[in-house]
């Protein structure tokens, strides 16, 4: 995101490690180390600092793909329900009404009423409690619709229905409807008639399970929930939308497991959208949307509506990732991997996601789908940059603007590309802190950007923003602890760019940068910095020594840089006044380590001024 202020270029950033022997690697690419330490002379040892996540190699290389058949991670973070007392297992439904949708007859079940209208059936179990529907059969032409206030379990045991004009299982009760799944099931709704979803439910949808259920939308929804949703673990659940969303939850959402895919192809269409809260706790949960930005008019708001963009996730709350594995892949113009409005928080599971639309532009009457233009003095609303995590919100209402975004990382294996025009890997609207885990970015345009302060205090953080900076505060950036690898655009662009206003912090972790100018305000230090120039290679190694050992090697991401590039190296054991050797593939220069970033060797400062010093 181009801002006009002085951005401070760090360009390649490290992980947390232990002083170790060094190590070597003929291929840089075959294992997961990023740095190795040596605190003797011995020519073997191992890295405190690898990761046994993502690796350089896949950051350009993996895909997201529809999975029906890897069977789900047995590794889960604990299963979370609405209310206690929600999970299948503490309720008992051994009243069983069965339906054969092929065939339908009334069971002639006490206290359960059945209307049947050809293939359409419509039961009613009123207040009677502990009912179990178990349907079968196929119809082409029917619906399946229950009523009634207390909670009840609907069991689909080989069953395909379709309807020509409308929803296909219609869940009007007011209970809980626990849907268990066995054998292989498929539900197809009609468009014809006004709808919320193939599969409709007006209480909390909790779905488990050991089978199979496919679910086909072509008029508004595929999964309409309009309290809760629940997704346990067992059941294999494909849902593919071409209006709309794939699965809406008018409230808060938890995936504790199963194997869930979802496509949606509508434009501004979510795959998984919910108004509330979405959580992530197990299973393997694959989201494609491929639908392009849209103009969504709305006359209340300042510029007569708003441009949408698709996502393979969109929370109007906050979401989670506590376990399970994502992959998420959005294709069109402004989409997003994950879009959350208010807060994220991640502390495991695995995440993978691909971006490859570009900029979304719409005024209401011309739009493009991937516009070139300057934007800075566009509207918010006329715009929608493709981003691969996009979490917290600006809102305006004409008199003034309140803007959310809190995100966490503190445990998990991230890996994201984008390759659109304006496309980011991950954006917070607010603060951005990593304190664990593995996070692996290669973006378009800025790698990480926060609105305000952004803090490292542990985990390892690989940002390479191919066309622009790699790390982007526009608050105050804290480095505390952990790793961070920073490889930002050849030339102009920056490493690490925090605004004019603000400051750079360095009391710990361990920092490789090289960048084309290093401008901006460093705030307080407590460790040695060295300042050098060189030019490196993609996947070669960096190492730093002293007089007598090496104390360091660095692996660089796949991405090359010429000569004339600053390079920054800051470490919790180098000590200002001592003179180090710095290696690249190419050059070998000796630098002094100090308490300051220098700007020799750099190309100036932004337009106006020249290096500014820190």
């Amino acid at each position: 995101m181009k801002k006009k202020m002085m951005p401070v270029m760090l360009l390649a950033v490290m992980t947390m490690m232990t002083m170790t022997t060094a190590c070597s690697s003929d291929d840089p690419l075959s294992n997961d180390s990023i740095i190795y330490g040596d605190d003797n002379d011995s020519s073997e040892g191992s890295s405190s600092g690898s990761s046994s996540t993502g690796t350089y190699s896949e950051m350009k290389t993996f895909t997201v793909a529809i999975d029906k058949t890897t069977a789900e991670p047995a590794s889960a973070a604990t299963a979370q329900y609405p209310e206690d007392g929600d999970a299948l297992n503490t309720n008992n439904f051994g009243t069983i009404v069965n339906i054969d949708i092929s065939n339908p007859v009334d069971p002639a079940v006490d206290g359960v009423s059945v209307t049947i209208d050809g293939h359409n059936v419509t039961v009613n179990h009123g207040s009677t409690e502990g009912v179990c529907y178990v349907v079968t059969g196929t119809t082409t032409d029917g619906s399946l619709i229950v009523k009634g206030d207390a909670s009840f379990e609907l069991n689909l045991s080989n069953a395909n229905i379709t309807s020509a004009t409308t929803t296909a299982l219609d869940l009007e009760s007011k209970g809980n409807a626990y849907l268990v799944v066995s054998g292989t099931n498929k539900l197809t709704d009609g468009a014809t008639e006004d709808h919320k979803g193939t599969l409709y439910s007006k209480g909390k949808l909790l779905i488990s399970g050991d089978g199979s259920l496919d679910v086909y939308g072509t008029y508004k929804n595929g999964i309409h929930g309009k309290s809760n949703i629940v997704i346990d673990k067992g059941v294999n659940l494909y849902v593919n939308s071409t209006k709309n969303n794939g699965i809406k939850a008018g409230d808060d959402m938890f995936i504790n497991g199963g194997i869930i895919n979802v496509e949606v192809s509508a434009d501004g269409g979510k795959a998984i959208n919910g108004d509330a809260d979405i959580t992530i706790n197990g299973g393997r949960t694959t989201v494609i949307a491929t639908g392009n930005g849209t103009w969504e008019a709305d006359e209340t708001l300042t510029y007569g509506g708003d441009t949408k963009a698709a996502a393979g996730i969109g929370s109007d709350g906050i979401f989670y990732m506590n376990g399970g594995e994502l992959y998420a892949k959005a294709t069109g113009s402004g989409g997003k991997g994950v879009k959350a409005d208010l807060e994220g928080y991640i502390t495991g599971g695995k995440i993978r996601i691909i971006t490859e639309g570009g900029l979304y532009y719409s005024n209401g009457s011309t739009e493009s789908h991937n516009y070139m233009g300057n934007t800075d003095n566009l509207p918010a609303a006329y715009t929608s940059s493709p981003k691969g995590m996009k979490i917290g919100t600006k809102e305006e209402d004409g008199t003034t603007t309140t803007t959310y975004g809190v995100l966490q990382i503190s445990g998990g294996d991230i890996m994201i590309r984008t390759s659109g025009n304006n496309a980011e890997g991950i954006e917070s609207k607010g603060t951005f802190d990593v304190n664990g885990g593995t996070v692996m970015v290669y973006a378009h345009d800025d790698a990480l950007n926060s609105t305000g302060d952004m803090t490292f205090t542990g985990g390892t953080v690989v940002a390479v923003g191919t066309n622009n900076d790699a790390i982007d505060a526009n608050g105050n950036m804290n480095i505390k602890g952990g790793t961070i690898i920073a490889c930002g655009a050849n030339g102009a662009e920056a490493g690490i760019d925090i605004n004019e206003q603000k400051k750079l912090y360095i009391t710990g972790g361990y920092l490789f940068a090289i960048g084309g100018r290093v401008d901006g305000n460093l705030g307080s230090t407590t460790q040695g910095i060295i300042t050098t120039t060189g030019s490196v290679s993609a996947n070669s190694t960096v190492s730093i020594s002293n007089s007598s050992k090496t104390l360091y090697t660095f692996t660089m991401p796949p991405v090359t840089y010429s000569s004339n590039n600053t390079i920054i190296i800051s470490t919790p054991d180098l000590t200002s006044g001592s003179s180090y050797t710095v290696k690249t593939s190419s050059t070998s220069t000796t630098a002094t380590a100090s308490n300051t970033i220098s700007s020799g060797g750099m190309g100036g400062g932004m337009p106006g001024g020249g290096p500014r010093g820190w």
